[in-house]
């Protein structure tokens, strides 16, 4: 084959490498707009609704004492807690989703949230704790139940498929695990319970959302390291391992990242129902070409989280419904979709 014939054969492949990067690009400025768009709304809508001029003014420091409370004390700390927690669920799931190489395969379906939430009714039926003792039994919960499932489904490696069955069977145990605690506490107890197992950005607070950040910061630097070897290993195991890729080593490093993201998520906001489900799928769909979307995917489940909050808290007068129940909600028909239509001569379930 001449140069020339070779030539004219690539240019093809870097046109469209060159299109889906502008695409990728342009999806990522599009959401981020409707991302500032949708904060802007959360910022200035509520029981207590803040005027543009009103504000800026509060913005600014010059509000009434009234508006200073409802803004930097009880609006802000959750529009960032949405933030942090919507991104790291976003890119849990698309690193889960993409290792595992199956759609099912997101922290709330294969019983990793569902092990933290466990934690934490523990915590609040049974020993009786709250703050900061209650996320450490959160993150626990959740790593706890992340190991289990990769050492009954580490036999002759990791498979997306065994992982994700396994992960499954942990989420009832989970459920069932919760409805046997929520009947050993009284109603205050359990209701309390109830509410945070949902999941929701109530109750933030500046001090939480530093320690959500800081942890984040670290984990999302890994997951930008670990990133280009995920996308080696899309290629498939023998690809990646003359590439000099070390397959297991790698997949086991990137699931580690992907159980942190979860397990600092939800210890803060609970478990909030199919974000990280929902996310990489609406995002690989937005910018095409099958390629791993991490920042679009984050940016999808910041915005899906402080949407369900938004209507959460102006669905029904008088009344906050949880984040968590909004996004069940939205996330419950989808998995009911991808499983009605799913190929049966794949590998997913």
């Amino acid at each position: 084959m001449s140069t020339a014939t070779s030539a004219r054969q690539q240019a093809p492949v870097g046109q469209v490498r060159a299109g889906i990067a502008r695409r990728a690009v342009v999806t990522t400025v599009v959401l981020s707009l409707l991302l500032a768009a949708v904060v802007t709304t959360a910022v200035a809508t509520g029981a207590y609704p803040l005027s543009p001029d009103r504000l800026i003014l509060t913005l600014l420091g010059q509000g009434e004492a009234r508006e200073a409370f409802v803004l930097f004390r009880l609006r802000l700390p959750s529009i960032v807690l949405g933030l942090l927690v919507g991104a790291a669920f976003g890119i849990a799931g698309a690193l889960f989703q993409t290792l595992l190489r199956n759609p099912l395969a997101s922290p709330d379906i294969i019983g990793i949230s569902g092990g933290a939430s466990v934690a934490s009714a523990f915590g609040i039926l049974i020993l009786g704790v709250s703050g900061a003792i209650l996320s450490l039994l959160s993150f626990a919960g959740a790593i706890v139940v992340a190991a289990a499932i990769a050492l009954l489904s580490a036999r002759g490696g990791i498979s997306g498929y065994r992982f994700v069955l396994i992960g499954v069977g942990f989420a009832f145990v989970a459920q069932a695990a919760i409805g046997y605690l929520t009947t050993r506490g009284d109603v205050r107890e359990a209701s309390q319970a109830l509410v945070w197992i949902v999941g929701g950005l109530g109750g933030a607070e500046w001090e939480d959302n530093l320690v959500v950040a800081l942890a984040l910061a670290a984990l999302f630097t890994l997951t930008a390291v670990v990133a280009p070897r995920l996308r080696m290993l899309q290629l498939g195991d023998d690809t990646a391992a003359s590439l000099g890729i070390r397959v297991e080593r790698t997949r086991l490093t990137i699931l580690v990242v992907a159980v942190a993201l979860t397990a600092v998520a939800t210890a803060y906001a609970g478990p909030v129902a199919f974000v990280a489900f929902v996310s990489a799928p609406i995002a690989r769909r937005i910018v095409g070409g099958g390629r791993l979307s991490l920042i679009p995917s984050a940016l999808v489940g910041a915005i899906v989280v402080l949407v369900a909050d938004l209507v959460g808290g102006n669905l029904l007068p008088g009344a906050a419904v949880p984040a968590g129940i909004v996004t069940g909600i939205i996330g419950a028909p989808y998995l009911l979709w991808l499983l009605a239509t799913a190929d049966r001569g794949r590998q997913t379930p």
